[in-house]
């Protein structure tokens, strides 16, 4: 029997998945025919699995320059007649935000679906962001899963909606759906392959304030259909239970922490509960129903009180007599879970919780102190660890010529770099969106009398660091701009991207060298350095901080898990490094104070390299003052 898999046309089989792998199996059954992303956790699967699967399926998929891109990549293709989707992490959407407005206006032609990753307690992010509000503002119309099967069929049932109203739609997804795994049950896959066509129509498509003008109405009326409509939608579904006082609104995965609640307080037939799939808009004539029949309410959703500001609004709006809960028993800030939807509900009820939650924190913290702390570490072998190597002692030599008290200033970006923020590195100083190193760092230096060193990756450099890179040359901001280049966007995966010379589906493409683009943009100082050469990495980053005027170096060495993996691959020795401990002083530990390498640890009062983790990356042997690090 021939192995199913995500691109199987299997209808009725079983599939144990990957949320978002369910979620690109929906777009494969509703015949997507052009993917676009920019990498970011949690949403990185989605076109991953897609580009896996798009040669055979006939689709065309890309892994975009930042999320703006790949959102207009996306609209470009339905203005063209095909089904299109754009998938992002939360905060991409803020990137995607300026074409996002506009697009709702224009309505879809081919199916046009936006998947928005949110992450609550934000395990991959900078902060935690609510994307319904961005759908609110644009009157996009939003689907949220409440399981890993129901991703599958919302993502698949998305197109036909989008197509069936003419309007772009947005599908919510969280952490706990998009990493979550479960069964699926596979759909048919629409084999249909449409030929795109461009219709020329300035008064749909040119967005001077005149066409503008013109389409919002159409909008705001393909919304109030879409409003209708969602009553019916087999997502919304409510549960009415005989003479309940109490009534439950559960959005989204939040539906699901709420049955296992209520299953686990005994309160099945007690409580009514309207599962909404649709946040934006609201079933309001279900919402109408439950209000009408009960005392009270409770809104349970991640994160913020959006569907429960909604609901009060109706309330008053109907002047009903039902008292409204939401956030002030639920909380607001990070994942919910049955733990917290139970207490909630017990809360309101009286109901007893069936576990001591209070004994077993007592328990966890009791416990806490005997575990040792592991905080994030670069990789053994990470070329940033070299590079920030370079980077802080060029910088300390610069510094002391600008007074004892000098300390340089380091602007940092979002990426495994990111983690240079704790010892022994204290690299980064600052570290607010993409691209946001070299942005601050052009405010920085028109204020401060400082060494300013901004750092960001390579992939992150094309996403969003040449428009900051243009602006130090035209302002003439005395800064160094590092591009920590390790030929990888790292943390979200390995995806490849412009600088890398393949794209997503592994086809050779030009390498665009963050460099080339340094002096094409008027940078005067630009130069290439190996990361692990760190004398001579040391020596040109000092030459560029003491560069009057904008400066780049690129600090370029592999990553190192995509190293270890290709030699492996080709059966290449790794040979570690060792410490002689007879040249070795136990009381000098610079290795170990200057690097923080996993590899190097402490065993009674000697410094020992742990040999399964090293990847003899030569980098602690460069900075030991006795030369007692040597490799077998």
């Amino acid at each position: 029997m021939r192995e199913l898999t995500i691109s199987s046309d299997a209808p009725g089989q079983r599939l144990f998945v990957l949320g978002n792998e369910a979620i690109a199996r929906g777009a494969i059954e509703a015949g997507v025919q052009v993917a676009a992303a920019y990498p970011g956790t949690p949403s990185s699967e989605i076109l991953a699995t897609l580009a896996g699967v798009a040669k055979e399926l006939g689709m065309y998929v890309e892994w975009s320059t930042n999320e703006k891109v790949a959102f207009e990549v996306a609209l470009g293709a339905s203005i063209c007649g095909v089904r299109a989707m754009a998938s992002m992490k939360h905060v991409g959407v803020n990137v995607a935000h300026d074409p996002l407005m506009t697009a709702s206006h224009i309505g879809a032609k081919g199916g046009l679906v936006l998947v928005s990753a949110d992450d609550p307690w934000a395990w991959s992010s900078q902060n935690e962001q609510d994307s319904r509000y961005v759908a609110l503002q644009g009157n996009i119309p939003v689907l949220e899963p409440s399981s890993v099967q129901e991703a599958k069929d919302m993502m698949a049932d998305a197109f036909r909606l989008s197509e069936e109203f003419g309007q772009l739609f947005m599908l919510r997804s969280v952490t706990r759906i998009g990493h979550g795994r479960g069964d699926i049950v596979l759909g048919d896959i629409s084999r249909e392959r449409r030929k795109g066509s461009f219709e020329k129509n300035p008064d749909r498509l040119a967005y001077v304030p005149r066409v503008a003008r013109i389409n919002k109405p159409l909008m705001l009326e393909r919304f109030e259909r879409i409003k209708k409509a969602v009553n019916t939608l087999a997502y919304n579904q409510l549960h009415m239970a005989d003479n309940a006082r109490l009534g439950i609104i559960a959005c989204g995965l939040s539906y699901s922490y709420t049955l296992e609640a209520v299953k686990w307080l005994g309160l099945e037939d007690k409580v009514s509960v309207l599962k909404v799939g649709t946040p934006h808009p609201l079933p309001e004539e279900l919402i109408i129903s439950l209000l009408k029949s009960v005392e009270e309410i409770l809104i349970v959703e991640e994160l913020d009180p959006f569907v429960e500001l909604h609901v009060k609004a109706i309330v008053g709006e109907h002047n009903i007599g039902v008292r409204v809960h939401g956030k002030d028993v639920v909380p607001r800030i990070g994942e919910l879970s049955t733990r917290k939807v139970s207490e909630a509900i017990a809360s309101l009820t009286g109901c007893k919780l069936p576990v001591d939650f209070v004994g077993l924190d007592r328990l966890e913290q009791e416990g806490a102190p005997l575990l040792p702390l592991r905080p994030p570490a670069l990789c053994p072998g990470c070329s940033h660890r070299a590079s920030f190597r370079a980077i802080t002692a060029a910088a300390q030599r610069v510094a002391r010529e600008y007074g004892e008290d000098a300390e340089p200033i380091y602007p940092g970006d979002i990426g495994c770099y990111t983690l240079a923020l704790n010892p022994p590195q204290h690299a980064v100083d600052t570290c607010i969106c993409m691209g946001g190193g070299f942005g601050l760092a052009n405010g920085m230096a028109h204020i401060v009398e400082a060494p300013i060193i901004a750092h960001l990756g390579d992939s992150t450099f094309f996403h969003s660091g040449i428009p900051p890179l243009i602006n130090a040359v035209y302002n003439k901001a005395n800064i160094t701009m590092i591009v920590l280049d390790n030929s990888a966007t790292a943390m979200t995966g390995f995806q490849p991207h412009p600088g890398t010379g393949q794209t997503a589906t592994g086809d050779e493409a030009i390498a665009v060298k963050a460099e080339d683009v340094a002096r094409a943009c008027g940078v005067k100082f630009v130069e290439v350095v190996d990361s692990f050469d760190l004398k001579a990495a040391t020596e040109t980053i000092e030459k560029a901080i003491r560069f009057q005027g904008p400066a780049l170096v690129v600090c370029r060495g592999p990553c190192a898990t995509i190293e270890l993996r290709e030699k492996r691959q080709a059966g290449e020795k790794i040979v570690p490094f060792h410490i002689d401990h007879d040249k070795c002083d136990p009381k000098c530990n610079a290795c170990i104070k200057l690097l923080g390498c996993p590899a190097i640890i402490r065993q009674g009062d000697k410094t020992v390299i742990d040999a399964p983790l090293c990847t003899g990356c030569s980098l602690c042997a460069q900075v030991c003052p006795y030369k007692a690090i040597i490799q077998a």
